[in-house]
């Protein structure tokens, strides 16, 4: 069969399903073609057990941006997003433990270091004003390298300007910070503030999630940075669940994507982008079915669609090996658990509901235990004492397991992306997800005897079931030379490829990943603008 459309989509991710909505409320005719049979790419919610639900891969909100949930009216669609009673709860190796959030935070701190607790206020206001900045910019295209004519130039002169503008907003010393948070690393920059471990250990936290680096590292200052820009009901830096999981979010964009007439068709593997006269027009299923269209817009990693959907012959050779060199990997082995009983930690024992259980649960006491966990993967394969988040969300959601019974998602640290000596994450699976669990156990020694079932997901499994390549959840290293408008490659840094009609819209593009719908937003932009010329 053939269809035709204004705007083909490429991927049902919930940036996907963002771009789709825009354009269809802007009166194009939209199809979105989806390889699995559901929507939502990893921000989906399943059934991994029977009674048990929970979302599969991404897990817990806080960048999904507050002007796509109004302009889509996702609470109208269903959306209800509710906060965690504490934002994280760190165990620490002294049989103690942190708990931050709100006004608990500096007294929880003081509890291992006054001088630190009287930092929290500076350390906090230093950050924001550049988070502020950042929220902004995420809904802006990057400038663009271009070659060529003035014309060509001046668009990007003009928003060159724009972002300068806000740029002013920072005084000197701010500015410098943003350089140094963008080039030094996380522990280095949280070393300068703080002298005690528990503090760093949960700020610092945020700079290795889905990123396969030492806190160490270069560059995972900006990804710490990249993790605190979010909001939850209007709350900066707040975390939050979507009641149903991270499903009820893109359900929610399928159907605003919907009531404004969008097309969207699962089961769909695309196995081809038609490219005619170096125009793309169109593409071609698994199935056989072909769908032409005056403009394709891929949010699938680019990676994906550049090396193995178009035509080597097409595309320019230098952006063709660029992509074969574009970086991607997050170090992450993703679990999630069906629980008999909640967790009694041995810090603060108890398995009766209590606050510690809502928050964001980090086992990795110290910056330097993370550094070890990096230098394990990198060696071995895959940490000995591994980074663990877990979230509970069956304590803020009662729709997720029976009556008295619990879901829990592990976020697991590092592991290699692929394995050494060519062995395959298929052979060691099962032995990876025991250890994630006895390391739980270790914390709480009920854990292990209360898991009923558990799901798996190796990075192999991340990019089989999701095209995560590598289980990269950014589609991308967030490094400085993969970011903005380098994200994916200088000169195609606004959304647009390099093919006519082409367009990306996912998270290998500005600003990068996380579930936020920005680059969605900003695509659907771009290509509205195209159209007006």
């Amino acid at each position: 069969m053939t269809y035709s459309c204004d705007a083909l989509i490429l991927g049902a991710g919930h940036n996907g399903l963002v771009c789709a909505a825009y354009l269809a409320r802007a009166g194009l005719k939209v199809t979105v073609l989806e390889r699995r049979g559901v929507v939502g790419g990893a921000a989906v919610t399943e059934t991994f057990h029977p009674g048990f639900r929970n979302s599969v891969a991404a897990y817990t909100v806080s960048l999904l941006n507050p002007r796509i949930i109004r302009d889509l009216h996702l609470a109208e669609h269903g959306l209800r997003i509710v906060e965690r009673e504490i934002g994280n709860f760190l165990p620490t190796e002294d049989g103690r433990y942190l708990a931050v959030g709100g006004e608990r935070t500096q007294a929880e701190v003081a509890k291992f270091s006054p001088r630190d607790a009287g930092r929290l206020g500076a350390y906090a206001a230093n950050l924001e004003a550049i988070a502020d900045v950042l929220r902004d910019i995420a809904l802006e295209t990057p400038p663009n390298v271009v070659e060529g004519s003035w014309r060509a130039a001046l668009p990007e002169l003009v928003r060159s300007a724009r972002l300068g503008g806000r740029l002013r907003r920072l005084d000197t010393a701010a500015r410098q910070r943003l350089l140094t948070l963008f080039a030094s690393s996380a522990g280095d920059y949280l070393d300068g503030w703080f002298e005690s471990d528990p503090i760093k250990a949960v700020y610092g936290f945020d700079g290795v999630v889905g990123n396969y680096a030492s806190p160490y590292s270069p560059g995972t200052a900006y990804v710490l940075l990249h993790h605190v820009f979010g909001m939850v009901n209007g709350k900066k830096g707040v975390w939050g669940h979507a009641i149903g999981g991270m499903g009820a979010i893109t359900q929610a964009m399928a159907r605003s994507a919907a009531a404004a007439g969008a097309d969207i068709r699962v089961n769909a593997a695309v196995r081809e982008v038609l490219v005619e006269s170096g125009r793309a027009v169109g593409a071609v299923t698994e199935a056989g079915d072909v769908f032409r269209a005056r403009l394709v817009v891929s949010n699938l990693n680019p990676k994906l669609l550049y090396l193995q959907l178009i035509d080597p012959a097409v595309l320019p050779a230098h952006f063709r090996a660029h992509m074969e060199r574009w970086r991607c990997g997050s170090g992450t082995f993703r679990m999630n658990v069906a629980l008999s009983e909640l967790p009694d930690f041995l810090c603060l024992p108890g398995k009766t509901r209590a606050p510690h259980h809502t928050a964001g649960i980090i086992l990795a006491p110290t910056l330097r235990y993370m550094e070890q966990a990096w230098f394990d993967a990198r060696t071995h394969g895959w940490s000995k004492r591994p980074i663990i988040e877990i979230l509970i969300p069956s304590t803020l959601d009662d729709t997720l397991a029976p009556a008295g019974r619990h879901v829990a998602s592990l976020f697991c640290q590092h592991v290699a992306p692929e394995l050494p000596n060519g062995e395959s994450w298929d052979a060691h699976r099962e032995r990876v997800a025991d250890l994630m669990i006895d390391t739980v156990d270790q914390y709480a020694p009920n854990f292990k005897a209360s898991v009923i079932a558990r799901q798996i997901l190796s990075p192999l499994d991340l990019e089989r079931t999701f095209g995560l390549v590598g289980g990269d959840i950014f589609h991308g290293a967030l490094t400085l030379d993969q970011l903005f408008s380098a994200r994916p490659m200088l000169g195609y840094g606004n959304y647009r490829g390099p093919l006519r009609g082409l367009y990306m819209c996912g998270s290998g593009t500005h600003p990068g990943g996380g579930v936020t719908g920005a680059p969605g937003h900003n695509a659907a932009r771009e290509i509205l603008r195209d159209l007006r010329r």
